[in-house]
């Protein structure tokens, strides 16, 4: 059940592509974590500007804490986003190695 090149015959699928897809998606990975920190650092930023220049002066202590809430929310969210892409591109590595095991040893 093998070509002349000792290519399976039997696979579904490319495993170039595969490879060349899990990078993609841990090079997206790194970028989705880069937009991330650059979006509490400005937000950040500018709450602190915001507090600094007396726009928030008349808000209360649970508007504040509510405000610094969403700044520190966002991140993770990115954190997460992250981790799972980073999960994604993993686990195509782990189940092509599993793939390749599993003929290795059924013998084929």
């Amino acid at each position: 059940m093998s070509d002349r090149n000792g290519k399976f015959l039997g696979t579904y699928f490319d495993r170039d592509a595969v490879l060349r897809m899990s990078r993609v998606i841990a090079a997206l990975s790194w970028v989705v974590a880069a937009m991330y920190a650059v979006d509490f650092a400005l937000g950040l930023g500018v709450f602190a500007l915001q507090y600094l220049r007396g726009f928030m002066a008349s808000l209360g202590a649970t508007d504040m804490l509510q405000n610094l809430l969403y700044i520190f929310e966002r991140p993770l969210h990115g954190i997460l986003y992250f981790a799972v892409l980073q999960s994604l591109s993993k686990g195509m590595l782990i189940a092509l190695d599993i793939e390749d095991n599993t003929r290795r040893a059924a013998g084929a």
